[in-house]
């Protein structure tokens, strides 16, 4: 089967996740046949019959239970800057998703070309400097960071269905700006996991939600809402200004490109809209527009070199209450705490 086949059937399997059809119903016995299968490794895992490692240093997850974006990258760079301004030095392991590094695992410096590192991972060391390790083995990139960088605290991108990798602290990540019809488990639907998993994580961060709440009247839940910056230009020292009033070519490559576009135009940005595959390797001909090219922060890191003076980015960042950061930083502290005691052997 050709790429562009493969293509054309995600995107059709993706349709379906929208809006149940009939492809629904062919794949939902493959979907009973993947629920089965994970719940056996589960329990394989948590009888002890398979082996997951256990860090030395406490490890938090930041993941979800779709396939997709949620705004996982954007709460990774909070939870970081929350826990340096309480002294903490945390380091970032993630998968490496769509990169192609010369080996694994590999360390990403904010010089790291993005082919490399892959675009997440990029944009989270420009953004914060954090010390951050990819590669396909958890355990092999904790290990390597722990020995190139004095961190006390690991924080994982992604890896919520990775248990061969114990944890301490999970964080869940609901997308409530995705209109989501379909509750199946991949490959049916865009579930990994089945919506009870919700009851057994540590807390939940609601992309869009209007308040904090509880889920399940047990699991704190925190809203996260992402709150756009001036753009920014691609190219360091370009005096040519930002003119919201003009037509905008706006340009997506993520999970969900109409929240980019949505923003957009909740900032009254006169776009028209280009949409790309998650995690798309941008060329010079996909961005080559008259007038103003806007483009989401993942995406610009991969099109620094083929930029001009018209190109742009948006950034956006991670909005949460005091009482995640109040709830966070407790379990941090508790973990950090147990840890001491068991190095000291008490």
């Amino acid at each position: 089967m050709s790429r562009s086949k493969l293509e054309m059937l995600q995107e059709l399997i993706e349709l379906s996740w929208l809006k149940p059809n009939a492809l629904t119903v062919l794949l939902w016995p493959v979907s009973i046949v993947y629920r089965g299968l994970f719940a056996l490794r589960s329990c394989l895992y948590h009888w002890g019959l398979l082996a997951s490692y256990r860090a030395p240093v406490p490890v938090v997850v930041v993941g979800n239970l779709t396939v997709g974006g949620t705004g996982k990258t954007p709460l990774v760079i909070y939870v970081v800057q929350a826990l340096r301004q309480q002294g903490y030095k945390p380091g970032v392991i993630s998968r490496g998703y769509h990169s192609q590094a010369p080996s694994y695992p590999y360390f990403v410096s904010p010089d790291s070309p993005p082919t490399h590192a892959g675009d997440e991972p990029t944009l989270i060391v420009k953004r914060t400097q954090v010390p951050m390790v990819i590669g396909p083995n958890r355990q092999a990139a904790i290990e390597a960071l722990l020995q190139q960088a004095d961190i006390d605290i690991v924080i994982s991108d992604d890896g919520l269905q990775h248990l061969a990798m114990q944890r301490d602290i999970e964080l869940c990540v609901i997308d409530n700006t995705s209109l989501q019809n379909n509750a199946q488990l991949f490959p049916a639907g865009p579930y990994r996991e089945p919506k009870t998993r919700l009851t057994s994580v540590d807390l939940i961060v609601e992309h869009g939600a209007s308040a904090d709440g509880v889920v399940g009247n047990r699991v704190p839940s925190f809203a996260m809402n992402l709150s756009a910056a001036a753009p920014q230009p691609l190219i360091p020292g370009n005096n040519r200004e930002f003119d919201p009033t003009q037509p905008i070519h706006a340009l997506a490559g993520i999970g969900n490109p109409q929240r980019f576009f949505k923003t957009c135009q909740e900032l009254a940005y006169d776009i028209t809209p280009h949409i790309f595959a998650d995690h798309h390797a941008f060329s010079q001909a996909d961005i080559d527009f008259s007038g103003q090219v806007l483009m989401t922060e993942k995406d610009a890191v991969k099109c620094t070199e083929i930029a001009d003076s018209r190109h742009w980015y948006l950034p956006v960042n991670a909005t949460l209450s005091a009482k995640f950061n109040a709830a966070l930083l407790e379990k941090v502290a508790h973990f950090t705490s147990t840890k001491r005691k068991t190095d000291d052997g008490q």
